[in-house]
C-alpha cells in the first residue's frame, strides 16, 4: 500500500515537472517570438521612416530645380541644382543626395523613331561606342532590342531567336528602354562593356537634345565624325563658370570651324533629371533614384522612382 501510494506520488511529480517544463518552454518561446515580432516591426517602421526622408529630398531637388528655371534659361555644372547635399542628420537620420542632368548623356531611346531605327542616331552612338573604345556592333543590337518589328538589322542585329536559346530564355520587349540598366540583358553586353558604358547614356520618355553645358567629352565626341578627346575637353574648357549662354556661343568655338552643318541635336539646357536621395538610420537605409521632367512653366513632376538601382 505504501508503495502504491509512493509511486503514485512520483508519478504525480514528474507530471507536474513535465508541464512546467512545457509552461517554461511556451513563455520563452513566446518571449523570443515577441522579442522578434518588435525587432521586425521596428525594422518595417525605419525602413518606411527612410524611404519618407529619401521622399523629402526628392522635393528639396524639385524647389531647387523650379527655382533655377526661374533664374535662368540654361544648365551648366556651375548652377545650385549641381551642388552635392552633403550628408546631414535629420531626427536621426543622416541624409544626402545629388542632381544629375541626364541630358549630357545619350539617350539611348533616341534610336528609334516611331517604332524604326534612326540611322543618324545610331551612327552617332556608335561614334560614342569608338570613343569608349567599346565594340560598335552592339548598337544594332539595341536598336533591335526597342523596334517594334522581328526583322534582324543586318549584320549585328538580335531579336528574339538570339534570346530564345539562352538560360532562361526571354525575348526582346520591342519598346522603349524603361533604364539603362536594361542594356545588360542586350547581346553582346557584358557587365564590363556596361560599366564602361552606363555613365554617358540614359533612358528617357521621349526624344531628346545633348545639353553641350553638362555633356562628358565621349558624349561630345559624339556629335562629330573625327572629333578627338582633346577636341572636346576644349570645349569643355571654353564653357568656364556660366556655360555656353546658347548654341551659337558653341557652335563658333575653334574646334568647330567648317562642321557648323553637320552638328545637330543639341541645346544648352535640360528638362530631365537624376536625382539620388541616400537615407541611413540605426536599422535601416535605402538608396532612391527619381527621374524628374521639368517643364516649361518651371514645373516639375516625377517620371519615375527606383530604388537601389537605375
Amino acid at each position: 500500500m505504501l508503495a502504491k501510494r509512493s509511486h503514485q506520488t512520483g508519478v504525480a511529480l514528474v507530471t507536474a515537472l513535465l508541464v512546467t517544463a512545457i509552461a517554461t518552454v511556451t513563455a520563452v518561446s513566446m518571449a523570443a517570438r515577441q522579442q522578434l515580432d518588435l525587432r521586425r516591426t521596428a525594422n518595417v517602421l525605419d525602413t518606411d521612416q527612410a524611404y519618407l526622408f529619401a521622399l523629402g529630398v526628392e522635393s528639396w531637388a524639385q524647389q531647387i530645380l523650379i527655382r533655377d528655371r526661374k533664374d535662368s534659361d540654361i544648365d551648366h555644372p556651375k548652377e545650385d541644382w549641381a551642388t552635392v547635399l552633403p550628408p546631414i542628420a535629420v531626427e536621426g537620420a543622416l541624409l544626402s543626395g545629388s542632381i544629375e542632368d541626364l541630358q549630357g548623356r545619350f539617350n539611348l531611346n533616341n534610336l528609334i523613331q516611331n517604332g524604326a531605327a534612326s540611322e543618324k542616331d545610331i551612327q552617332q552612338f556608335k561614334r560614342l561606342l569608338q570613343a569608349l573604345g567599346l565594340d560598335t556592333r552592339i548598337a544594332l543590337a539595341i536598336v533591335d532590342w526597342m523596334d517594334t518589328d522581328e526583322e534582324l538589322s543586318f549584320p549585328d542585329g538580335a531579336e528574339d531567336n538570339e534570346y530564345l536559346g539562352g538560360l532562361p530564355p526571354y525575348r526582346t520587349p520591342n519598346r522603349p528602354m524603361a533604364s539603362p540598366s536594361e542594356l545588360l540583358l542586350v547581346q553582346g553586353v557584358d557587365r564590363k562593356s556596361y560599366e564602361t558604358l552606363a555613365p554617358h547614356v540614359t533612358a528617357l520618355p521621349m526624344r531628346t537634345t545633348i545639353n553641350v553645358n553638362t555633356a562628358t567629352a565621349p558624349v561630345l565626341m559624339s556629335l562629330l565624325e573625327g572629333m578627338s578627346q582633346s577636341e572636346a575637353e576644349q570645349l569643355i574648357e571654353a564653357r568656364g563658370d556660366e556655360g555656353y549662354k546658347n548654341i551659337d556661343a558653341f557652335m563658333n568655338q575653334d574646334v568647330l570651324k567648317d562642321k557648323k552643318e553637320n552638328i545637330g541635336g543639341i541645346s544648352v539646357a535640360s528638362n530631365f533629371f537624376m536625382v539620388s536621395a541616400n537615407v541611413r538610420l540605426e536599422r535601416a537605409q535605402t538608396r532612391l533614384f527619381s527621374l524628374l521632367s521639368r517643364n516649361s512653366d518651371a514645373s516639375v513632376q516625377v517620371v519615375m522612382r527606383a530604388q537601389g538601382a537605375y
